[in-house]
């Protein structure tokens, strides 16, 4: 009897002793992460941000660039390059002039090449005349290889009234006319004032001087008609006229 009551004994002591084993590891608690665990759980996981490359600071600087310039500003450019005009004078306005168009309508005018003179009344009576036009042509030919073409008569009447405006009545010395596309491919090789698509290769283009008048008030009375476009070469001495897109520099 008393060896039963020990056996028992111990097989209690052993089931209790496994019992609680098996409540200990069941009501464990997970583990919590403190704030500062956590803190210094993300710490570990930021990375520092990768420095930007060459091409990606390269565009970055290409986007930074300044805004195109306005046409005041290229204006303004233009008048630095060729000589001598405040920005302010370059973008002020020029008011519309009151034009004869009424009068006869005559040109004195200098070949400046060829040393030519011609007087000549191109328009009256509201009409131009056919053959004071031919002897304009023949007169104003390319100098170089004495090629000729239809000049536009609007050409004579831009001329004229700049002549008016600018209150000259002299003889206008012309120092290029039309030019043809060799002779204009030529002096576009040689000088860089030269446009390869030249109005003078179109026979609506002149350069000339007024002889004792600045070339500034040529220049203004010129702009004044919104007539074409107006080339100004005041280190040269002269201006560019023509019958084509309105426009100046």
């Amino acid at each position: 009897m008393r060896s039963f009551v020990l056996s028992l004994a111990t097989l209690l002591a052993f089931a209790g002793t496994g019992f609680a084993q098996t409540n200990t590891g069941a009501s464990t608690a997970p583990k919590v992460k403190s704030a500062a665990s956590a803190d210094n759980s993300n710490t570990k996981k930021k990375t520092a941000a990768p420095a930007k490359s060459a091409s990606v600071q390269k565009v970055a600087a290409q986007q930074k660039k300044a805004p195109a310039a306005t046409p005041q500003q290229n204006r303004a450019a233009a008048a630095a390059r060729y000589g001598g005009f405040s920005a302010a004078a370059m973008a002020a306005p020029v008011p519309a002039p009151e034009l004869d168009l009424s009068s006869p309508r005559s040109l004195s005018l200098m070949n400046f090449n060829t040393k030519e003179e011609l007087t000549v009344t191109y328009w009256s009576n509201g009409a131009y005349h056919r053959s004071a036009l031919d002897q304009l042509n023949q007169f104003l030919r390319d100098s170089r290889d004495a090629g000729v073409t239809e000049m536009d008569p609007l050409l004579f009447d831009v001329l004229w009234h700049t002549a008016r405006i600018s209150g000259y009545a002299g003889t206008i010395e012309v120092l290029s006319a039309f030019r043809s596309p060799e002779s204009n491919a030529w002096l576009a090789s040689v000088s860089r004032g030269v446009a390869r698509d030249s109005q003078h290769m179109n026979g609506n283009a002149m350069d000339i001087r007024f002889p004792g008048v600045p070339v500034f008030r040529i220049r203004q009375a010129a702009r004044s008609l919104n007539m074409g476009g107006v080339g100004f070469y005041p280190r040269s001495g002269f201006v560019h006229l023509d019958t084509g897109p309105v426009r100046y520099w």
